[in-house]
């Protein structure tokens, strides 16, 4: 793991309505839509519900208690520790239910941007500076040449874009996540963020995994929120997206009954790795899909839009990782190919490291090794294709000897036999079919 990531500064949490910098109707709104929603009652139901600290979250409601909208019931009983509930009034009731006409979110404040845009560079990819050990750790699990090695540690380091391409089946998706292996764990994703009044919603629990905060110090004499929980702690995220991208998933997604907004995908993987693999098996074309992230690309920030039409910007913290297995030159203009900043050239191994890696999974498969299954598959089988090597091939031999051995009845064993109809199965011959 990379230790810088644990450096990063969390985001503090607001011990006053002013720190949230947001707008105290909206505040006051969405309290009361949560109240209405969830039915919370005390301080600390409420403050757990709307993710605010409790002192901040009593000022709201003494807010709403002078406007009328809340009142206090009285003190509750010991099993809430004796602390005050409070309820809407018939006034209160009617306001929540007018702001829910308005927009349905309720629960965690969300963030303004522009303190998210603080937070986006506390916490920025490209703030990361890895080393060819750290590289190297990561990719562990896959034999590569130095030289590829070589090309990836800057493109890493740089956080900026990436575009792999070379023959299928080499790696490339498994190269994309070594990468992200590398950059450490450990920023904040805010749950919401406000713009315009408007809220978008950005923690998305399929995209990223949270993870335990440090403990609590045992010794202290009183527990203190450790950051501002209106975000949520998390690894680097990653999204990967292929065939099915469309340029409508990089916009705004808008819920016209909850009146409310989703980020898109490249919004959500803010602070880690955009993985567009494929390309070029997309609906809209490469050059196309290269437009689009433009501005991205070379200003840092994207644009989005609400349905009024109005236009914002939003941090772009992402590391852009394109892998195709055509030729750049055959899906790109030399005016696109500039903007993305490494092309990297992923190749099938080595005769030797084809070997390497037979006889790493071979081992992990629990496979004996055959000297003659060995020399049959490099000397016979493999000139009919002009040693052309893939990565994907020791796996997909060995699963298949793996099988037959199993259908057989037999224990596990290579030969040249078993070579012969291992390899049936990887290519199709070209021949007519009559229909």
């Amino acid at each position: 793991m990379n230790t810088q990531a644990n450096a990063i500064t969390a985001p503090p949490s607001p011990t006053t309505m002013d720190d949230t910098r947001l707008p105290p109707v909206m505040m006051r709104d969405i309290l009361l839509k949560t109240i209405f929603r969830k039915t919370v009652e005390t301080v600390t139901e409420i403050a757990a519900a709307i993710c605010l600290p409790m002192q901040t979250t009593q000022e709201l409601i003494d807010l709403a208690r002078e406007q009328r909208l809340l009142e206090a019931t009285g003190t509750l009983n010991a099993n809430s520790g004796n602390e005050m509930g409070y309820r809407l009034t018939d006034a209160g009731k009617s306001r929540a239910l007018d702001a829910l006409s308005q927009s349905e979110y309720f629960g965690a404040m969300p963030v303004p941007l522009d303190v998210y845009r603080e937070q986006v560079a506390r916490q920025s990819i490209r703030n990361i500076r890895i080393t060819r050990e750290q590289l190297t750790g990561a990719m562990g699990h896959l034999i590569l040449p130095d030289a590829l090695l070589d090309h990836l540690g800057p493109a890493v380091s740089a956080g900026r874009s990436i575009l792999m391409y070379g023959p299928p089946g080499n790696g490339k998706s498994s190269i994309a996540n070594g990468i992200r292996n590398t950059l450490g764990h450990r920023i904040y994703v805010p749950r919401a963020i406000e713009y315009s009044g408007q809220v978008i919603t950005v923690y998305d629990p399929i995209v990223h995994t949270a993870v335990d905060d440090i403990p609590d110090d045992p010794n202290a004499l009183r527990r203190t929120r450790r950051f501002d929980t209106r975000y949520v702690c998390c690894e680097r995220p990653t999204v990967v997206t292929g065939g099915e991208l469309s340029l409508k998933m990089l916009d705004l997604v808008h819920n016209p009954t909850a009146k409310t907004y989703q980020a898109p995908l490249q919004l959500k993987s803010t602070g880690g790795i955009f993985i567009i693999d494929d390309l070029g098996r997309q609906e809209e074309s490469p050059q196309a899909l290269i437009n689009r992230w433009i501005v991205p690309l070379e200003e840092g920030k994207d644009i989005l839009g609400l349905q009024s039409g109005e236009k914002f910007e939003v941090p772009f913290d992402t590391l852009l990782i394109f892998s195709t297995n055509f030729h750049p030159n055959e899906i790109f203009d030399q005016a696109a190919l500039r903007r993305i900043f490494f092309k990297i050239k992923i190749d099938g191994p080595s005769k030797e490291n084809f070997v390497k890696i037979f006889a790493l999974v071979a081992r992990k498969k629990g496979m004996p090794l055959d000297e003659a299954a060995l020399v049959h598959l490099l000397k016979v089988k493999y000139p009919t294709i002009g040693n052309i090597y893939a990565n994907y091939q020791p796996v997909f031999l060995i699963d298949q000897m793996i099988s037959i051995c199993e259908f057989e009845g037999i224990p596990y064993r290579m030969s040249p036999e078993l070579i012969d109809r291992a390899w049936a199965n990887m290519f199709v011959r070209d021949e007519n079919i009559v229909r």
